[in-house]
């Protein structure tokens, strides 16, 4: 099962994965060592489940770094034969989070000195995660908007600046503003009485037109100058106007669909190191949706589990749980002796564990289980 996998397997050979919760281990790599890593969800269980970790959310394309040169004293014990990966070839991507510091104040999180109750936002592009008090504007709702863009990434990526338009608090600014200009002062709606009068007039030109050659070309001018022919085969950002917001931008869901994919800006997405800009599979949004999908398709079976173990009575659980319990660990002691030997399981061998699995139960007293509190 591909969920159980997430738990239980290293993915080092699955290479630079697209987007993976990841951990820092601060016992092995120390804050002051200089040694920044990152290890994926199964080794942070396996080779580091009694360290100290931080939890580093998700990141994009990295490829888990335990056992690497950076963990001299610790190989992986998931993949013992994980060949060391020098520092300087790597592809992974480490920012200040790895040291357990967030945001432009430097902070952990949770930060034991801060007394505020402010959320954390995650920038979309260097994937840091700030203070809603640092970002350097009013954060909308959290309904309203789908990824932020740091304004340290805003001042890096120039040519962002023609997007800013996408923004949430750009679009409702713009739609109030509307709002507020349809709006008399006795709180009526205003009717677009210009509007209605340049309609009528244009049709009553029309009529004219039929009889006067004159009128019908003056017709086609205006039309050309209300209607004019729009390139939409070059770069959007010819016609779109650069706008300056102070801050953070906080974005609408799908907005990376409305980036321009012509050959010069995706030169410039190269050259700038942003190219999943244009993925839509990039987003957290749909890393947490594709996980969703793949838990309903395969713990529906161990949810109905869970359900029939949870309808017993307290008592009838725990015997359960017991028992459990005994019969993992007698038959992991049962096949250690054969691995030890380099011994074939036969068919033979696991009746005579059951058969004296049986016998220990018929000498052994039942659970004692304390039903009320003293």
């Amino acid at each position: 099962m591909a969920a159980m996998k997430a738990f239980t397997e290293c993915v080092f050979f699955q290479g630079y994965v697209k987007r993976q919760a990841l951990y820092a281990c601060i016992t092995c790599c120390p804050v002051d060592s200089g040694r920044l890593a990152g290890v994926c969800l199964a080794c942070s269980y396996h080779c580091h489940g009694d360290h100290e970790l931080i939890e580093l959310y998700t990141k994009r394309h990295f490829r888990c770094d335990c056992g690497n040169s950076k963990f001299p004293n610790n190989v992986c014990k998931l993949l013992k034969e994980k060949l060391p990966e020098k520092p300087q070839k790597t592809q992974n991507e480490y920012n200040q989070n790895f040291r357990g510091a967030y945001c432009t104040c430097h902070r952990p999180y949770p930060d034991p000195e801060d007394t505020l109750d402010d959320e954390m936002i995650q920038c979309c592009i260097c994937e840091d995660w700030y203070h809603g008090r640092h970002s350097g504007t009013q954060v909308p709702p959290g309904d309203d908007y789908a990824e932020m863009i740091c304004n340290q990434c805003l001042n890096k990526h120039k040519f962002l600046a023609s997007y800013m338009g996408l923004a949430v608090t750009a679009v409702k600014s713009e739609e109030t503003k509307d709002a507020k200009e349809n709006i008399t002062d006795n709180g009526q709606v205003k009717v677009e009485e210009n509007g209605k009068k340049d309609v009528l007039e244009k049709e009553l030109k029309k009529e004219d037109s039929k009889d006067d050659p004159k009128i019908e070309k003056d017709l086609k001018k205006e039309d050309s100058k209300d209607n004019p022919k729009i390139d939409v085969s070059g770069c959007k950002l010819l016609s779109i106007p650069k706008q300056n917001i102070p801050g953070a931008v906080f974005l609408p869901e799908h907005w990376r669909k409305q980036l321009c994919t012509c050959d010069d800006c995706k030169i410039k997405y190269k050259n700038e190191g942003i190219m999943y800009l244009l993925d839509e599979e990039d987003t957290v949004a749909f890393y947490e949706e594709s996980g969703k999908t793949r838990d309903r398709s395969h713990t529906a079976p161990v949810q109905r589990e869970l359900e029939a173990l949870s309808s017993l009575d307290r008592v009838t659980r725990t015997e359960m749980v017991h028992e459990y319990n005994t019969l993992s660990s007698s038959l992991r002691e049962y096949l250690r002796k054969f691995a030890e030997n380099k011994k074939v399981v036969r068919d033979e061998d696991i009746k005579e564990f059951f058969s004296q699995l049986a016998a220990n139960k018929k000498q052994r007293p039942g659970p004692r289980v304390q039903q009320f509190c003293k």
